[in-house]
């Protein structure tokens, strides 16, 4: 079993900025949520690893588990390049829109939606082979968009499906491999943040979507807030 957790709450989530490559940490609900996802994941299984991205808002929410932590730069945030860090309002449209469009599109400086796929298929098909089982899994901290190729590889369809998946800080995803292929189990668990202010849960986030709020126009393949 792959359970695969995003970071809590960064600073530059807080701000409404595309977090990408930039090495923002924790804010002090960020670090709380990832309390509390570490508590929801032990509470039911000991993991045989943590894997996590390099970046230290993922680095932060891993130690959280209280466990060693091993760094796969493969599991790092899809780069925006010199968007990197733009609040989302002032990201031009014609980009929002090539994106969209185009799995293989890459920004400015940047990187493509189908490059990050590449490299979180070799990272998942490497922690598949390498053990775990659903009393002791692998547990990866990662971010938005690597999260969303491993479920698109878990469910056999092509990248750009990022754009109809809404991830949350500090949620669980489950994924479960097997001989025939993997299966996903759970999606974007956000009870175990319930009752903490600030957090995004499930039906938050989705009546936002419902009423046409911007929470996610791309959730880059999603803007990592």
């Amino acid at each position: 079993m792959l359970i695969l957790v995003r970071h809590g709450q960064s600073t530059l989530n807080a701000e409404g900025r595309l977090a990408g490559r930039l090495d923002a940490p924790l804010t002090a609900l960020g670090s709380a949520q990832a309390e509390a996802t570490a508590r929801a994941v032990l509470s039911s299984c000991t993991p045989l690893r943590i894997v996590a991205s390099p970046l230290r808002r993922a680095q932060q929410t891993a130690l959280a588990f209280g466990l060693p932590v091993e760094t796969d730069d493969r599991w790092i945030e899809l780069d925006y390049g010199e968007f990197d860090g733009a609040r989302l309002r002032d990201v031009p449209a014609d980009l929002w829109e090539a994106w969209r469009d185009d799995a293989g599109y890459v920004p400015p400086g940047g990187e493509s939606l189908t490059a990050l796929g590449r490299r979180v298929r070799a990272a998942c098909a490497d922690l598949v082979g390498g053990g775990g089982s659903a009393d002791r899994p692998v547990v990866v901290v990662s971010h938005v968009s690597p999260i969303k190729a491993a479920v698109a590889w878990a469910l056999g369809v092509g990248d750009e499906v990022s754009w109809r998946m809404f991830l949350a800080p500090a949620s669980i995803t489950r994924v479960a491999p097997s001989p025939r292929g993997a299966s996903l189990h759970a999606f974007n668990e956000t009870g175990h943040l319930a009752g903490m202010a600030g957090s995004v849960s499930e039906p938050a986030a989705r009546r936002g979507l419902e009423a046409g709020h911007a929470q996610d126009p791309l959730q880059p393949p999603s803007p990592e807030v």
